[in-house]
């Protein structure tokens, strides 16, 4: 390895001496072979990308039906059989030239590229390095024609037989150039990146039927003429039905706007990557941050923070306000006006998620038992609720209560209120001001283990986590009192002194507006060390200790920051201030705190998870316990 390095060193300082020298080679056009392989190094990276851009160029012709077959993994064989319109005899020489399309004609309409091509490279690139034959039939004609291509060396148009449309065959890719065909990985990764391109061409053009058949075997196989919603499922799964939620809006007009359709999936189907995300712009598959990001942000507080949801979303616009010949494989777009994209995409899913219940579901199981434990079906599912009736407790009329507001120990608690000195209340106490909540059939409910409470719904049995659900509401809490101002703060009599590395002094002072937002105030003390002057007020009541607060901050700014947007580092903030005033599991509550908690959970926007994406609430429905009690 040494050696080989020091021979190229010494080639390249060859070449540079022969430079200044003037002996270098006098500057000459590329032969089109050269020009159309340094083509395909953009354009043809592996199979994949072969099958893309033939299956785009069937797409552009108007095809209804498109068949694509592979033989290891494409590198041997890629033929692409489609009914489109079809290529004139006397143009298919000139199909395989370079820049050569029939897709636009002047400079304007590079403006509004309606197209899923455009630019007239994919068959000169394609061609240049492997063993091509196109074959092709317009419908006014009753023979069809092809041509053979191999490198730079193209036969006469020959006549030939065939149905109309285009069929174009590739073998063996890269056999001209041996050192890109020995990046390729396995025939399973090529073939399996070939299939995927076209799902996702099927996908967004639910009109057309695809079929992909790799080695004899069908790998994908839909009709025609689909609706968008049974083309996804058709790709995505029946399986996955009921856990994708629909997304629509429409923006769009004349000459401006935009029309969004797709489907999301419940938080549950959230993944570690952005794999399960597909975003098409007019039919295009492409990569967005911006929009991947507006699916974090509608998300938020739904998903941990570092998974990321699935997504399926169809994006429809005037094509002159987006600019697709920004990226070689036209897989990046740049928009006229990306705000309104945005915008509309964020409104479109949270909207979407806003409207459904996202409580899990947990299905019981028992070891070796399929759940049916005998034939008897005499139990209903109204008989099947005495279950939850041994659950209930007397419905309590309870106050709205303002969790943000200092906490006071009942003057005269019962002894079944009564509770450990170290936990904390999560009620203000009875106010005349407070409107008084109507009881319903979920106030019943009960707490076990000073951790959960029991209730029922119209669905069944559901369990609450009371610390991550109270983290919600006050994350919500905080989130509205902010838009009214800023967080009422309370001096310290003497200051909390903390060490503190440099860099954490120096973010902490970026911060210290949106510190001084949220009732924080830090300042520097000394080389290594702030000093806490001023706290908000509901922590100081919730018992949260200033220093303790800031510490955690400090080492979570060092640790990972506090995200890249004053919005994220807002969130971050307050999602600490949420989780240390929250009750905590083993705090005893009474039965005011307990009816409040059940009453917001269904006021509290995304109750169904804390802030850090964490469910609040799971659900056992009335149909799994009769399942699991063989009442079904």
């Amino acid at each position: 390895m040494l050696a080989a390095r020091l021979t190229m060193q010494a080639m390249a300082t060859e070449t540079q001496s022969n430079a200044r020298e003037g002996t270098r080679g006098s500057i000459q056009q590329l032969p089109p072979l050269v020009v159309n392989q340094i083509a395909a190094g953009e354009v043809v990276e592996r199979p994949a990308s072969v099958v893309k851009e033939l299956v785009e160029n069937s797409i552009d012709a108007g095809a209804t039906r498109i068949r694509v077959e592979l033989e290891q993994g494409g590198v041997e064989l890629i033929r692409i059989a489609d009914n489109g319109c079809g290529i004139p005899h006397e143009e298919l020489r000139l199909a395989l030239t370079a820049h050569a399309t029939s897709k636009l004609r002047t400079p304007d309409e590079l403006d509004r590229i309606g197209t899923m091509g455009f630019r007239g490279e994919a068959l000169a690139s394609v061609a240049s390095v492997s063993r091509m034959r196109l074959s092709s039939r317009t419908e006014d004609v009753e023979g069809a024609s092809q041509i053979d291509v191999e490198g730079d060396d193209v036969s006469d148009v020959m006549p030939a037989s065939g149905p109309v449309g285009t069929t174009i065959t590739v073998r063996n890719l890269f056999f001209n150039t041996p050192a890109r065909r020995r990046f390729l990985r396995t025939t399973g990764t090529e073939q399996g990146h070939c299939v995927e391109a076209v799902r996702s061409l099927a996908m967004s053009h639910p009109a057309i039927g695809f079929e992909v058949v790799c080695d004899g075997v069908t790998k994908l196989d839909v009709a025609p003429g689909q609706a968008p919603r049974d083309r996804a499922m058709s790709i995505l799964g029946e399986e996955l039905a009921p856990k994708l939620i629909e997304v629509s809006a429409d923006e769009f007009d004349d000459t401006r706007g935009v029309a969004i359709w797709g489907v999301v999936g419940l938080p549950e189907l959230a993944r570690p990557t952005a794999k399960a995300q597909k975003i098409f712009i007019n039919g295009r598959l492409i990569q967005d941050r911006s929009l991947q990001h507006a699916l974090r942000e509608a998300y938020r507080g739904l998903i941990d923070p570092s998974r990321k949801p699935t997504a399926v979303i169809m994006i429809e616009m005037d094509p002159a306000a987006v600019d697709v010949n920004v990226h070689p494989a036209k897989a990046e777009v740049r928009f006229r006006d990306p705000g309104i994209v945005y915008s509309t995409l964020l409104r479109a899913v949270r909207s979407a998620l806003q409207a459904q219940d996202l409580t899990p579901s947990v299905r019981p199981t028992v070891s070796g038992h399929s759940g049916e434990f005998g034939s008897g079906r005499s139990g209903s599912a109204h008989q099947a609720s005495g279950f939850v009736e041994a659950l209930r407790t007397q419905p309590v009329v309870a106050p709205r209560i303002d969790f943000m507001q200092p906490a006071h120990p009942p003057q005269a608690a019962r002894a079944s209120d009564e509770r450990p000195a170290d936990s904390r209340s999560i009620t203000a106490g009875p106010s005349t001001d407070h409107e008084l909540a109507a009881p319903r059939p979920a106030d019943r409910y009960i707490q076990i283990h000073n951790s959960y409470l029991v209730t029922q719904d119209e669905s069944g049995v559901v369990i609450i986590d009371q610390h991550a659900l109270h983290e919600r509401v006050m994350f919500e809490q905080i989130m509205s009192r902010l838009q009214k101002g800023d967080l009422e703060s309370q001096r310290l009599l003497t200051p909390a002194t903390l060490s503190a590395a440099a860099r954490e002094i120096d973010r902490l002072e970026e911060l210290r507006p949106l510190l001084e937002r949220l009732g924080i105030e830090v300042s520097q003390l000394g080389p290594e060390s702030i000093g806490v002057q001023a706290f908000p007020s509901f922590l100081f009541s919730r018992g949260v200790e200033a220093g303790e607060f800031v510490s955690q901050l400090l080492e979570r700014v060092g640790e990972r920051g506090l995200g890249a947007t004053e919005e994220e580092a807002l969130h971050e903030v307050v999602d600490m201030m949420s989780c240390k005033a929250a009750v905590k599991a083993g705090d005893r509550l009474t039965e005011t705190e307990l009816a409040e908690l059940v009453r917001l959970r269904a006021e509290v926007e995304r109750s169904s998870n804390c802030p850090h994406g964490r469910p609040t609430t799971v659900r056992l429905s009335i149909q799994d316990l009769e399942r699991f009690f063989g009442r079904s």
